[in-house]
């Protein structure tokens, strides 16, 4: 029984500096990428993915009921609420006009916003 703990624990280290690779990868984007819409595809993509590998190797190392119990919510909620804010966050900026219009190639909010107006 001890070694699977053990095994538990190395593959529980493992994915959590994975995860904690793909975070930075996803920072490292945030800080390079030039306009708004990669910033926010940065934000969203690596970091929750990122997230959930931290919570994945936590969870390899914990293994108490209650504590993967609080890491499922975590994640939850993570996969609800960032694409959700990372949406959001890009639609404003398209309708305050900090989006460069030449480099979308389609653009669907356009026509649904002309036809509000």
């Amino acid at each position: 029984m001890n070694v699977w703990f053990r095994i538990a624990d190395t593959l529980g280290a493992l994915v959590l500096l994975v995860g904690a690779l793909i975070c930075l990868l996803g920072v490292i984007g945030m800080l390079r990428l030039p306009d708004v819409l990669s910033r926010s595809h940065a934000a969203t993509k690596p970091q929750t993915l990122g997230m959930l590998l931290v919570l994945a190797g936590v969870a390899l190392r914990l293994r108490s009921g209650m504590d993967l119990a609080t890491l499922a919510l975590i994640g939850f909620f993570q996969m609800l609420t960032g694409p959700v804010a990372a949406h959001l966050v890009a639609r404003s900026a398209y309708r305050t006009g900090q989006i460069d219009h030449a480099e979308l190639l389609f653009d669907e909010l356009d026509e649904q916003l002309t036809e509000e107006r």
